[in-house]
């Protein structure tokens, strides 16, 4: 059963409902919710409910139902986080916004194989490094693994590129040879009901990966997934990797609706594994992606550099090449589902302050938490986008959260009027946030109630068609969306509403009156992220493992005919692909203009440091004054 406790309730009294809990036979998990503190009673005690309900600080009592009890919604409402340490001082997350990716071989075949494939899948972004040890082959005759030896292989590799490892286990007494190697155990299809290694490998209290077996219920899985809760581990990791149906067509059915049914039912993360599914180099991407659309918190693929010589497996496994495409897909596809993906990071780096315009729940401060690890940055609003540089500049903020432009509303003028006004700033990433906007009003208020509408004026330009449905309302400009929402809530009044992110009714206690209020739902702002030049560069972001594939500049050109055209002939020249231009007045010279500069980076301009040198060396020739904003990596869209 679930405890929930009184929010003003004392440690004398809860002290007092562990030790009723514990003299009835329970055993008991205290857990710290977005909203509530509960305590979680599991065993097979006989408390009565009324009695349990009359203690002090007892708020209410939900028996559970389920077989399954610690792995069910019930037993937690809020979605559980596996946390993983890597070699490089970063804690890998499965479960929370971010996509990890695992990937490898189905087998580890020999140093150099492991070392190869995980070099690859780590540039490409994958978090963690997969591969077999231990045979656990239907056929006798197959490649049983390099055993011991294979396990020191990919704990050299993993450890090489920051990528803990994962490997499957099939016997309980290959527990204590294991255990120094492996930072996850992963618990095969076949072995989902060996109720004896789910308690042992349970007990270690490692994190596992279960895999559903290809003929297995949901329920079943998930009273698989009771045995390692109940012996020790919490952190168990749901793995969906197709089922037999009556299909011969493929090698199983991958069933993604098992994504969202387990999704209510249980708290704990769930990732998909197509390569077992689909089978072909050409299905299991296509698959890959489907997965993110589902909702899976991640994915484990077999990747091989040479599928055709492969032990084991060859036919489940993509080439790093087809791997890296996927993932560059993903990376465009995540911002739609409101995600981003998880990257290795170089090196250990300290918390940074990351500032943005607005109050807390703004949309720049939902594009830190996609483009910085959550614990590595603390966000620090400010007053204006002028603000941001200048904290920047001065010191006071390690990054700075930039809006650069809409894809409804168009470019933010005035940031590239701050990227001409403050020249000690370089632009050192970019990350793209898809936009939902709500009507957000006070408790108990509705539409009929509302009579002005708080928002920034950017997003009042992007609900104007539901806005246009409403003439009556006056609109009211505010610093922020989120900023608006605080104003609405500190009102309190039925009659005024708020254009904001959702979040921001749980922030600030209001309802949310109507959603989706967008005029497309294609609505994304692009944020660039921006450093001070005298800074030390600290990379602590998502794009570390990739090569940078943007570069922006500021140029002014020479009061004479043709200089744009001029200039431009010189990206054309490069080879570069210009995906955006946009020029601004000069303040003080009447009819002069910046123009700002996007170029795109591809591995056809070779190196990218060489090809951005040879460019600024031409522009120099051609402009009157030209700044390299910066080179860095964004996912393409």
């Amino acid at each position: 059963m679930v405890i929930v406790l009184k929010k003003d309730i004392t440690e004398a009294q809860k002290t007092g409902i562990k030790d009723f809990l514990t003299k009835k036979k329970y055993r008991l998990n205290e857990i710290e919710g977005e909203e509530d503190t509960v305590i979680a009673a599991v065993g097979r005690g006989t408390a009565d409910r009324q009695e349990l309900e009359g203690l002090a600080g007892v708020a209410s009592v939900i028996p559970i139902a389920r077989p399954y009890k610690m792995a069910s919604r019930e037993f937690k409402r809020d979605n559980t986080v596996v946390e993983v340490p890597n070699s490089r001082g970063q804690k890998i997350r499965i479960g929370g916004q971010r996509i990890a990716v695992i990937a490898g071989p189905r087998a580890v075949e020999s140093r150099e194989q492991i070392l190869s494939v995980a070099k690859s899948v780590a540039a490409s972004g994958a978090v963690m490094l997969r591969g077999g040890t231990f045979g656990q082959s239907s056929s006798p005759y197959s490649f049983q693994g390099l055993g011991e030896q294979g396990l020191a292989y990919l704990k050299e590799a993993g450890e090489c590129y920051g990528l803990p490892v994962v490997t499957e286990i099939v016997s309980p007494a290959l527990i204590p040879l294991m255990n120094d190697y492996v930072d996850v155990y992963q618990i095969g299809a076949r072995n989902m009901q060996d109720f004896n290694l789910l308690k042992d490998v349970g007990a270690t209290g490692k994190p596992v990966i279960l895999r559903r077996s290809h003929s297995a219920t949901l329920e079943e899985l998930l009273m698989s997934a009771e045995y390692l809760l109940s012996s020790g581990t919490d952190k168990v990791i749901l793995c969906e990797r197709g089922i037999r149906t009556f299909e011969h067509a493929t090698r199983n059915t991958l069933d993604l609706s098992a994504v969202p049914v387990l999704r209510a039912l249980t708290h704990l993360p769930i990732i998909v594994d197509p390569s077992h599914s689909v089978a072909g180099h050409d299905k299991i991407p296509v698959m890959g992606a489907a997965s993110i659309a589902a909702r899976a918190d991640g994915l484990m693929l077999q990747v091989h550099d040479n599928p055709g010589a492969a032990l084991v497996d060859g036919a489940q496994s993509i080439l790093p090449e087809q791997f890296d495409k996927m993932m560059h897909d993903i990376e465009a596809f995540a911002p739609v589902m409101g995600r981003a993906v998880a990257h290795i990071r170089q090196e250990a780096a300290p918390k940074v302050v990351v500032a943005y315009s607005g109050k807390r729940g703004a949309y720049a401060e939902q594009a830190i938490s996609r483009y910085f690890d959550a614990a590595d940055a603390e966000s620090l609003a400010v007053d204006s986008f002028s603000d941001i540089f200048q904290f920047v500049t001065d010191g006071k903020a390690d990054y700075g959260m930039v809006p650069i432009e809409n894809s409804l509303a168009g470019s933010v003028y005035q940031n590239y009027d701050n990227f001409s006004r403050f020249e000690d700033v370089s632009i050192v990433g970019a990350v793209t946030l898809n936009i939902r906007h709500a009507l957000l009003g006070t408790k108990g208020a509705s539409l009929a109630d509302v009579k002005n509408v708080f928002s920034h004026p950017q997003a009042l330009s992007q609900c104007r068609k539901f806005l246009d449905g409403h003439r009556s309302w006056a609109l009211i400009d505010s610093v922020s969306t989120a900023t608006a929402a605080q104003q609405v809530a500190s009102l309190k009044s039925a009659e005024n509403a708020a254009i904001a992110s959702p979040v921001n009714a749980q922030i600030y206690g209001l309802s949310v009156l109507a959603e989706d209020i967008e005029d497309d739902p294609g609505n994304f702002t692009r944020f660039v992220v921006i450093q001070s030049n005298a800074a030390v560069r600290r990379r602590v972001s998502r794009e570390l493992n990739i090569a940078p594939n943007m570069a922006s500049f500021i140029f002014k050109t020479k009061n004479e005919p043709g200089a744009l055209y001029n200039i431009l002939g010189i990206f054309n020249t490069q080879r570069l692909n210009l995906t955006r231009l946009e020029s601004r007045p000069i303040a003080g010279e009447p009819w002069r203009y910046w123009f700002y500069a996007d170029a795109e980076l591809t591995p056809e301009n070779g190196d990218a440091e060489s090809c951005v040198q040879r460019l600024l060396g031409s522009l120099r020739e051609k402009a009157e004054d030209v700044r390299l904003l910066g080179m860095y990596a964004e996912a393409h869209h």
